[in-house]
């Protein structure tokens, strides 16, 4: 079976022992194999003392002792070797298994992630999925590297030495194990509390992980605003956290250690006086003894190790649950859908009394929204924070299902369109831009597709007014792009994700107020390409100044979810309501900009006019 293919899905059952056995499909074979050849490797570590007992009652005392003594030197060899061989594969074989298995849940859970809805990522901090994708994944390859396997070795040891143990003596050979039931018994309480114990270890690791996400990335913001001291307060506080749960989990080790000890020490002890008296009594020889003790220390100390790897493994099965919480949440369906058009959609959007509320929330977002555009035209949304603008257009693309109503795109309901097909329709310009760590290239050309000619990618970027920026550059357009596009400034960022957005030529675009972030001079240049880009496409403008909403063919205005108001600019401007109160608090801060300005004006150029600066139209101009 294909690692790429497999369908982690498949291991999640009730009994994740089956599970675990499931996830190593095409290579259950192999695996066990490789606890044969241990069990094979301990076989040939019992051989040695029982052949070093042998050498002792029988060729000891022979006549032709020297004569043997090659014989005798080159068995010992013998069997060491093949212990050591059997050991290498059966290792090499165990650690080959883990690493495929592990590669299928990296590459499961990579795709998964991916594909899951955007509720599930809204409600998961991705310090949690870094932390299970891998600290946890890399304990479950622990947990078939070493654990289970060791737990085999050890459990054929203690076959193989016990029935060793029976051919010298049967009371003594159970006297000798009598303490084995107890350890089991420690080692299984230890096995739940230590498991326990570690989930609530690696949740605050995750947590403390997630914070350090964040930190990292919003390093820049953390140094503007001088919280390097609160943000070490807080990963402090965190970091104590998760110090007191390590200890915690530190200290049942450091309780389970002594006692297995001083239990499997004891039992040596009785093992070997009892041994050496039946010896002295002669109800066993010399060489039957020294045999016994290599029995004896091979069934022991290996139990007691066998306790730890119990332990071990508790810690693995929590891991393992911690991945399945991942892979039992369903995908998205991406290509689920009744009616998916040859040919492009032409833009025409029709919103029937909707309403919206976030899976798991219980206030409503939007309500009765009610309004339709026609191809081509742009519908302008004015708001303040929370008024729902984000939530409506995001409803476009399937992002998230709404809750009643009916959204009409060219007179089909969104639903019956595949999701894919939607999102291959639509153009999303952000109003922070994401780059990712690739070439300029690369990111243009993202999500695009088809085949596409430089001679394409250069259209689209002259069209978003970023060419001969690219062109500036020592490598063009094979300029890398730092982590977060951190290598360009953000008018850059935001023409380099216009240039992306020409090259895929959507029917529909939403607009989020992607001029806010940058000067009056780069805004201008970037409004200059979405002019250009909204040619002929049916677009939502998300906005929060009138001047980005005057030559919009709609303007809705919404609170708390609703649209209080509709027109256009000419029409609200002079209406009273909440777009004119909007209108006039905007053009009483610009006159008393421009008003400063004026002071300090350069001879002969207007110092408003100097810096890009554009004043509002005045009520009836």
């Amino acid at each position: 079976m294909s690692v790429e293919t497999f369908d982690l899905k498949e291991t999640v059952v009730e009994n994740k022992f089956v599970g675990l056995w499931r996830l190593l499909k095409g290579y259950q074979l192999v695996y066990v194999i490789a606890i044969v050849s241990i069990g094979v490797a301990a076989l040939a570590q019992t051989g040695i003392y029982y052949f070093l007992g042998y050498f002792v009652d029988k060729i000891l005392p022979a006549a032709n002792m020297l004569q043997l003594l090659p014989w005798v030197a080159l068995g010992f060899v013998a069997l060491a070797t093949l212990q050591g061989l059997f050991t290498f594969v059966g290792g090499r074989l165990a650690a080959k298994v883990s690493e495929k298995a592990v590669l299928r849940i990296r590459n499961f859970l990579y795709d998964h992630i991916q594909r899951l809805t955007f509720t599930y990522h809204d409600n998961m901090q991705t310090g949690e999925l870094l932390q299970r994708a891998t600290s946890d994944v890399d304990t479950v390859r622990r947990l078939f590297a070493e654990q289970t396997v060791g737990i085999g070795r050890i459990v054929l040891l203690f076959v193989v030495n016990f029935a060793a143990l029976l051919t010298i003596d049967v009371k003594l050979a159970f006297l000798s194990v009598a303490i084995i039931p107890v350890v089991l018994l420690i080692s299984y309480f230890f096995f739940i509390k230590v498991g326990e114990a570690y989930e609530h270890f690696q949740e605050q690791e995750a947590t403390l992980s997630n914070r350090l996400q964040e930190n990292l990335a919003g390093v820049r913001v953390v140094k503007a605003f001088a919280r390097q001291s609160f943000e070490q307060d807080m990963f402090e506080r965190e970091n104590k956290e998760k110090y007191r749960r390590g200890r915690s989990l530190t200290t049942m080790h450091a309780v389970f250690w002594p006692s297995t000890d001083l239990l499997c020490g004891a039992q040596m002890l009785l093992g070997f006086y009892l041994g050496a008296r039946m010896a002295i009594d002669g109800a066993i020889t010399a060489g039957d003894y020294i045999s016994y003790v290599g029995f004896v220390t091979q069934i022991i100390w290996p139990i007691r190790n066998l306790g730890r790897l119990i332990a071990d493994v508790s810690t693995g099965f929590v891991s393992y649950g911690r991945i399945l919480q991942i892979v039992r949440q369903e995908q998205e369906p991406i290509t689920e859908g009744k009616y998916r058009p040859e040919q492009p959609v032409r833009g025409a959007v029709r919103f029937e009394d909707v309403g919206f509320t976030y899976e798991a929330e219980e206030d409503q977002v939007l309500h009765h929204i009610s309004f339709g555009v026609e191809p081509g035209q742009v519908v302008a949304l004015l708001g303040g924070t929370g008024s729902g603008k984000t939530s409506l257009v995001n409803l476009l693309p399937r992002f998230y299902e709404y809750t009643y109503g009916r959204i009409l795109l060219d007179d089909v309901e969104l639903k019956d369109y595949p999701r894919d097909y939607l999102r291959e329709q639509i153009g999303i310009v952000m109003q922070e831009p994401f780059l990712f760590s690739l070439t300029i290239r690369e990111n243009i050309t993202y999500g695009v597709t088809r085949e596409v000619t430089e001679a394409e990618i250069e259209t689209a970027a002259r069209a978003a007014a970023v060419h001969d920026v690219i062109l500036s550059f020592p490598k063009g357009y094979n300029t890398m792009v730092g982590e977060r596009g951190v290598t360009l400034s953000g008018g850059q960022k935001q023409r380099v994700t216009l240039a992306r957005t020409f090259l895929r030529n959507p029917r529909l675009l939403i607009l989020d107020d992607a001029t806010s972030s940058v000067d009056t001079e780069t805004e201008a240049e970037i409004r200059a390409a979405l002019d250009r880009l909204m040619e002929s496409r049916t677009t939502f403008l998300i906005a929060h100044r009138i001047q980005s909403v005057m030559n919009a063919d709609l303007v809705l205005v919404l609170e708390n979810g609703r649209i209080v108001q509709r027109g256009t600019h000419d029409t609200l401007v002079n209406v009273p309501g909440t777009y004119q109160r909007i209108y006039e608090l905007q053009s009483r801060i610009e006159d008393e900009l421009e008003a400063d300005l004026s002071t300090v004006a350069v001879a002969g150029a207007p110092a408003a006019q100097a810096n890009g600066y554009h004043k509002l139209p005045q009520a009836g101009d």
